[in-house]
């Protein structure tokens, strides 16, 4: 488990994806808006050691039916404020989150982040509009998002 640093950005674990540095700087902004936020800090674990995580966001985007072709890096899981947060950052500089309130009939979605540099994958090509927003720490980012209809109880947090 390594907690992320957003202060001193590093591309620890992340160092085989071919924009590892906007992919490091994208999870520390992820990190930034925990600790802003909630208070939380932000911890990830390699992905083979969470394949749970993985598993679990593979699930929910097959309601789209969207498979990212990427190898996943990273995995993270917290609960906050009544809300499950599991994020997958990928090889490519994809970084996709699911938001799952615990509470029955709240907000409940899959938001996809697109690292500095990095071309829109094919499996999300055409099937997403990405609007752009930028950050100190991670360059331009591309994100979209959709709304998830199906019941996808999250696993427990690691």
């Amino acid at each position: 488990m390594t907690v992320v640093d957003f202060r001193t950005v590093s591309t620890s674990g992340l160092e085989s994806s071919p924009v590892g540095p906007a992919l490091a700087g994208l999870r520390a902004n992820e990190a930034r808006y925990f600790s802003t936020k909630y208070g939380h800090a932000l911890t990830t674990h390699p992905a083979d050691e969470v394949p749970q995580l993985v598993e679990y966001v593979a699930r929910v985007l097959a309601e789209r039916d969207v498979v990212i072709g990427s190898r996943p890096l990273e995995a993270s899981s917290c609960e906050v404020d009544g809300i499950r947060w599991t994020h997958v950052f990928y090889e490519s500089g994809l970084v996709v989150n699911v938001l799952w309130t615990l509470a029955e009939g709240g907000k409940r979605a899959v938001g996809f982040k697109l690292s500095d540099g990095m071309e829109v994958p094919e499996e999300l090509d055409g099937k997403f509009t990405f609007a752009r927003q930028r950050s100190t720490l991670a360059g331009t980012i591309r994100g979209s998002f959709f709304v998830v209809k199906g019941d996808h109880e999250p696993p427990a947090t690691p």
